[in-house]
């Protein structure tokens, strides 16, 4: 499994696009007029909202409270050091549980049985090999240090308790938030507007038009947004 995660690592970026992309893959209807009456669509559409939201968030606070410089280095996983605190105190890997849970409720979103039960098994699986691949790189670099903050925090189930002495004894760096997570944030949004808009004809009343000028006026906003965010970010007007 560390191989096949060691190969993943280098193509991972590329992995959450090509994710992404397969929403578009025609799928029967996790929820159907059929078994749920004619208002069915606001069960994924809430269901994927909550669901997704929470992804974020999880992304957020971890950023938020306590940066990981790790990543990539020569296609293999690198990290300047071992970071036990704010979430990772509580989960071994948030970022990675925030991207499954982001794209999870993206899949209810679209209301695709497809996405849900094939594509999101995939993505866990992808994402447990790059963990042991990255576990494989920490207990060799840190060792006993390692070992202890393994056997005390999970892998991926978040253990809630202590964690509102998390938030109260640290400060939540929202500039850094912004800074490292425009980009996601950027695309997740038009995803999840684009999901709602295309899907669900009834949010605009079944009026193409209508439909068509809400997506133009949000989208506009969401570019003008992040083309803000990157100049205030490049000319060094916003730090983190």
């Amino acid at each position: 499994m560390v191989k096949i995660g060691n190969f993943f690592f280098k193509y991972r970026n590329w992995i959450f696009i090509l994710f992404y992309l397969a929403l578009f893959i025609p799928s029967p209807p996790l929820f159907s007029e059929r078994y749920f009456g004619e208002n069915y669509y606001w069960l994924p559409i809430i269901i994927g909202l909550i669901v997704t939201i929470s992804g974020q968030l999880i992304r957020g606070f971890t950023i938020g409270l306590a940066y990981i410089v790790r990543g990539g280095k020569e296609g293999k996983p690198y990290a300047e050091g071992l970071v036990t605190e704010g979430i990772f105190n509580h989960c071994r890997n948030p970022l990675y549980v925030g991207n499954i849970l982001m794209l999870l409720g993206i899949g209810i979103l679209s209301n695709s049985i497809f996405y849900v039960l094939v594509m999101i098994p995939v993505f866990i699986f992808i994402y447990q090999a790059i963990v042991l691949a990255e576990e494989n790189f920490l207990q060799n670099k840190y060792g006993a240090s390692f070992n202890s903050y393994s056997a005390r925090v999970n892998r991926w189930i978040p253990d809630l308790s202590g964690i509102k002495k998390t938030f109260s004894s640290m400060k939540f760096h929202w500039k850094r938030w912004i800074l490292n997570e425009h980009t996601t944030q950027f695309i997740w949004l038009n995803g999840i507007i684009l999901t709602l808009f295309l899907n669900y004809p009834q949010l605009s009343n079944y009026d193409t038009g209508q439909r068509n000028k809400t997506l133009i006026i949000l989208l506009s906003v969401l570019i003008l947004l992040y083309a803000l965010i990157r100049y205030l970010k490049k000319s060094g007007k916003m730090i983190g």
